[in-house]
C-alpha cells in the first residue's frame, strides 16, 4: 500500500494563489493586444486597421465576405431591393453603404460593424476573418453604434424604425431597445456606462431644406436614456430650445456630439450649422454657439446642396476638455477650437471631412477625408497636421480600439513606403515633382541628365514628407533636352521603396 501524499500547509497554498494573482495577465497566457484605429471604408466594404502611432495601415479587412449571398437575398425581395436602391441614391451618393460604424471588442478578438445597405450588424472574427454572428435590425437600414465600456452591449440605430437596438455582444442577439425620433442617428455611452446620450436627425435626404420647411424633416430629439432599464430620462427638442433663447430658425437635428469630461455639457453639431452648440444637459439650455468660418465655395452653396444637411459632421474633444476637433464637411477643413473662448485654428483636412475621433491617449485627432480617401492626423497641442494616411474608398466612421497582436503582421513585416504617383509639372516658379506617398517617408530625389552615355546627378534633393499628395520644387533647370528623376522613399525603419523613375524634357 502506497503512502498518501502530504498536504501542503494552508498558508503555502494562500501565498501561491496571491502570487499568481499578482502576475500580469500576459504571463497567464492572455493574448497581447495592440492599440489600433479602425477606419471604415463605407463604399469599399472594407476596414483599414491603422497603427495610431506610426500612422500606417497594418492590414485591411473585408467586411462583406457574404456579399454575394446578401445581394442575392435583396434581389429576390422587391421591397428590400427598392429600399437598397433608395439608400444608394438618397444617402450613399450613388453607392452601396457597406460599412458605417465599427468597434473592436475589449479583448481584440472581434470587430462589430453596422452595414447600412444590408440593414444588419455583424461580429467579424479578427483571427479567421469570418462572420461570427449577424443581427438583422428592424427596418431597412442600420446606422451609428456605441459600445458599452465593459464591451457587453452594443447599441445600433435602426434608421427607419425610429428605435435603437441593444445587442448582447456575446450571444449576438437583441436584448433591449428604446424609442427615438425620426431617423435615429448618434449614440454615446456615459463613461461609467449607466447612461446613453442619443440623437435623431430626421429626413436629411429630402430637398425641403429652407428654415420655414423645417417641420417636414420629422421628429428630432436629443435624449438621455437609462442604460440599464432603457427608460428615456430626458428628451430635448434642441431647435425649440434654441428658439426660446433667442436663436430662431435653427435645426433640431443633432448630428455628431461630444461630451465634456463632467458629462453635464454636450457640444452638438446641428444640420446646416457651421459650428456647434454648447448645451447644458441638466437644464436643457443652449449656452453658447460657436460659429466657424465657411470656405468661399461653401458660402455660395444653397442649403439644398449640403451633403445630407451636414454643414459640419464630426467632433471630438481632447481628454483635458480644453480643445475640440471639428470636421468642417462642406468647407473642406478641420478646426481645433478652444473650449474657453471658441478661438480656432483652421487646417487643411482634405476634401469632405466626415468624422473626427481621438487617439486612445487623447493627444491626436483623426479626421476622415472621405473625398480624398485618407485620414488626416492632427496634434491638439501643436494645432497642426502631423500625418496623412491613405485608406480605402470613402472613409467615414473611425474608432480607437485594440486588436490581438497575433492577428496583425509582425512589425518586421511592415510595408515600405510606396510612391503611388509621380510626375513633373510646369508652374510659374519652375518645375515641381508632384507625387503621392502611401506612408510618411524620407525622400531622395536625384535630378539627372544624360552624360557620356549614362545618367549623371545634377542635384540631389532630400526631404521628409508626410503621406498623401506632395509637391516638391526642383530648383532651376536651364538646359533643354532630356531629364530624369530617380525618386526613392525610406521609412523610419529603413525600408526602401522601389525606385521610381520620372522622365521629362525641357524645350529650348
Amino acid at each position: 500500500m502506497s503512502a498518501s501524499p502530504r498536504r501542503a500547509p494552508a498558508w503555502i497554498a494562500l501565498a501561491a494563489a496571491l502570487a499568481l494573482a499578482l502576475v500580469p495577465a500576459a504571463a497567464h497566457g492572455a493574448p497581447a493586444t495592440r492599440d489600433v484605429l479602425v477606419v471604415g471604408n463605407n463604399w469599399d466594404g472594407t476596414a483599414d486597421i491603422v497603427d495610431p502611432r506610426a500612422h500606417k495601415v497594418l492590414t485591411r479587412l473585408n467586411i462583406v465576405p457574404d456579399l454575394a449571398q446578401r445581394r442575392a437575398e435583396i434581389a429576390a425581395d422587391p421591397v428590400a431591393l427598392g429600399f437598397f436602391n433608395a439608400n444608394n441614391l438618397l444617402v450613399g451618393e450613388g453607392h452601396a453603404q457597406y460599412v458605417d460604424d465599427a468597434f473592436t471588442s475589449p479583448d481584440g478578438r472581434l470587430l462589430y460593424v453596422s452595414r447600412p445597405s444590408f440593414a444588419d450588424v455583424i461580429a467579424l472574427d479578427l483571427g479567421t476573418r469570418r462572420i461570427a454572428w449577424r443581427v438583422k435590425v428592424d427596418g431597412p437600414r442600420s446606422d451609428h453604434m456605441a459600445l458599452s465600456p465593459d464591451g457587453t452591449r452594443l447599441l445600433v440605430s435602426a434608421s427607419l424604425a425610429a428605435k435603437v437596438h441593444v445587442i448582447d455582444t456575446q450571444r449576438g442577439a437583441i436584448v433591449g431597445e428604446f424609442a427615438s425620433g425620426d431617423q435615429p442617428h448618434e449614440n454615446n455611452f456615459s463613461r461609467d456606462g449607466t447612461r446613453i446620450f442619443h440623437a435623431s436627425i430626421g429626413s436629411v435626404y429630402t430637398p425641403l431644406d429652407l428654415p420655414e420647411l423645417d417641420a417636414t424633416k420629422g421628429r428630432r430629439y436629443l435624449q438621455v436614456v437609462d442604460a440599464r432599464t432603457y427608460e428615456i430620462l430626458k428628451r430635448f427638442d434642441v431647435g425649440a430650445a434654441l428658439a426660446a433663447h433667442g436663436h430662431p430658425g435653427m435645426s433640431a437635428a443633432v448630428r455628431p456630439m461630444v461630451l465634456a469630461p463632467d458629462e453635464r455639457l454636450a457640444y452638438l453639431q446641428l444640420s446646416f450649422l457651421h459650428g456647434f452648440v454648447e448645451f447644458d444637459l441638466e437644464t436643457g439650455t443652449p449656452l453658447r454657439i460657436a460659429r466657424l468660418p465657411l470656405s468661399a465655395a461653401a458660402s455660395s452653396l444653397p442649403r439644398e446642396a449640403y451633403l445630407l444637411d451636414s454643414a459640419h459632421h464630426g467632433i471630438a474633444m481632447n481628454h483635458d476638455g480644453t480643445k475640440l476637433c471639428v470636421a468642417g464637411t462642406m468647407s473642406d477643413y478641420a478646426a481645433i477650437v478652444s473650449r474657453a473662448d471658441f478661438s480656432h485654428t483652421i487646417l487643411d483636412s482634405g476634401r469632405k471631412p466626415y468624422w473626427a475621433t481621438n487617439s486612445a491617449d487623447g493627444r491626436l485627432c483623426f479626421v476622415s477625408a472621405s473625398g480624398d480617401d485618407q485620414v488626416t492626423v492632427i496634434s491638439y497641442a501643436d494645432e497642426r497636421v502631423v500625418a496623412r494616411i491613405p485608406v480605402g474608398d470613402h472613409p467615414q466612421r473611425m474608432r480607437a480600439g485594440v486588436m490581438r497582436s497575433e492577428f496583425l503582421p509582425a512589425p518586421d513585416d511592415a510595408v515600405a513606403p510606396r510612391i503611388t504617383r509621380a510626375r513633373v509639372l510646369r508652374t510659374r516658379s519652375g518645375r515641381v515633382l508632384a507625387l503621392r506617398l502611401s506612408e510618411d517617408a524620407r525622400l531622395r530625389i536625384a535630378v539627372q541628365r544624360p552624360r557620356r552615355g549614362r545618367w549623371a546627378n545634377v542635384r540631389v534633393i532630400t526631404r521628409t514628407a508626410r503621406a498623401g499628395t506632395r509637391r516638391i520644387g526642383l530648383g532651376r533647370l536651364r538646359s533643354p533636352g532630356r531629364w530624369r528623376l530617380a525618386v526613392s522613399a525610406t521609412d523610419d525603419a529603413g525600408n526602401d521603396s522601389v525606385r521610381r523613375l520620372v522622365r521629362f524634357r525641357l524645350r529650348g
